[in-house]
């Protein structure tokens, strides 16, 4: 042991550090090339207020589910190394084929350009962040997980922070076009050094964790369905997540009416993201860790959800009013959707993925992947469609809050409910096998 305490929450045991030192700067690329097109994004969804978001987000489950049964394909095909090589290389090919798109944005249509590339970023996003994680529940055990993944979200938290620092320093130099280069390359880093990662024996030295998985091609649809555990994280994922987008379609609004133009919106999702991973990395030092240790993984799937249904309720009640905050002015939705995704991702996301890891190669990969992707759109679809169907029909703002806060509490529930059949998933998988 090199670092311990007295109740060994920060332990990390001397044979651990290659991989921990190899993931964390994967996740750490991986998360910087991400922010540094994001803010172009998010610009646009400012530029047209929640009002348009269903339709970015029908374009982005569509995409979805095309890509899910192509994606268990390879997965039953390919080794882990050549699944990796081809999903990072696809998008990394995307990138650059995207820069001369850009440079021609006049000829294109700025509003044409911007749909298909908030489709693209998002599903980039979700698929290459959902692949790394199935790859870190490979190489590390679930007691592992508990104690390292809070350190491998904190090397995606720093990168989170340099993505954004890195595009307000190089947008106004070099322009946006090259900016996807720049993204490119570090998703190129990112994957060599997901591969020095995978290659580690860290714990499961005895099973073959590189070789094909095999199985169908709808596995991970068909998980959802037939096993406990597959269902309650989608459900889990569906109403968390709702409560993330609720607070993301207001901040559009509150966007849209406060800044004129694209520059003012830029900067201020740029400052959103730069509380968000501020406030991230110190509960993944603080909380996260001695949380997941101390209290088990239900403990940090159950925990955002109650401090979900305190910021709704906070809304409900001075949903309208402003404050000043270091010369910022903030509106109370945009406080809930900073400490709505700071948790989600400092503390949530560790004990979420963390759960994989006491499953099967199969469900981590292709379970996890349907879940975080399809599910995950479909939550966005969802939500943002039912939030103008609720304005259209009449519903009040402090109604729909409120519904919010009742689907945050079922989030808790869920969470608790896939924390405690993690145990059982192997009997319910044998089960699903003997019926296909």
């Amino acid at each position: 042991m090199t670092e311990t305490d007295k109740h060994g929450t920060w332990i990390v045991r001397t044979g651990e550090w290659r991989a921990l030192s190899f993931a964390s700067l994967s996740f750490f690329c991986l998360l910087t090339a991400y922010y540094v097109i994001r803010p172009v994004r998010d610009q646009l969804a400012g530029a047209t207020g929640s009002i348009a978001l269903p339709l970015f987000y029908a374009g982005t489950f569509i995409a979805m589910l095309a890509i899910a049964p192509l994606f268990g394909w390879l997965t039953a095909r390919l080794s882990r190394r050549a699944l990796l090589s081809w999903s990072y290389g696809f998008f990394i090919v995307c990138l650059f084929a995207f820069i001369p798109l850009f440079a021609r944005q006049g000829a294109i249509g700025a509003r044409a350009l911007g749909v298909a590339f908030f489709i693209w970023v998002s599903v980039f996003n979700l698929f290459v962040v959902s692949l790394f994680w199935s790859v870190m529940a490979d190489v590390f055990d679930s007691v592992q997980a508990r104690r390292l993944f809070p350190l491998i979200c904190i090397g995606g938290a720093i990168g989170a922070l340099a993505g954004p620092t890195l595009t307000s320093l190089l947008v106004l130099r070099i322009g946006v076009a090259p900016l996807l280069g720049v993204s490119a390359v570090l998703l190129c880093g990112a994957l060599v050094l997901l591969w020095c990662a995978s290659a580690t024996r860290v714990a499961r030295a005895g099973a073959d964790q590189d070789g094909p998985i095999g199985g169908s091609i709808l596995a991970g649809l068909r998980a959802v369905f037939t096993i406990p555990f597959v269902r309650d994280m989608a459900l889990l994922m569906l109403l968390s997540d709702g409560v993330g987008t609720l607070a993301y379609a207001l901040v559009a609004d509150f966007a849209k009416a406060h800044y004129a133009n694209a520059a003012l919106r830029t900067a201020f999702y740029g400052h959103i993201d730069l509380a968000v991973n501020i406030l991230q990395i110190l509960l993944q030092v603080s909380l996260t860790r001695w949380m997941l240790v101390r209290l088990g993984y239900a403990a940090g799937l159950v925990v955002p959800a109650v401090v979900n249904v305190a910021l709704l309720i906070a809304v409900f009640a001075f949903g309208a009013v402003q404050f000043g905050v270091l010369g910022y002015s903030l509106s109370v939705v945009t406080l809930m959707l900073i400490v709505t995704r700071s948790f989600a991702y400092g503390v949530t996301k560790p004990a979420y993925d963390g759960l994989y890891t006491r499953v099967s190669r199969e469900i981590r990969y292709k379970g996890k992947n349907f879940v975080d992707t399809a599910v995950w759109r479909f939550g966005d679809l969802g939500v943002t469609s039912g939030l103008n169907l609720l304005r259209a029909a009449g519903v009040g703002f402090g109604s729909i809050v409120l519904l919010s806060a009742m689907a945050a509490g079922c989030a808790g529930w869920f969470g608790w409910r896939a924390a405690r059949e993690s145990r059982t998933v192997e009997t319910a998988e044998e089960h699903l096998e003997q019926t296909m």
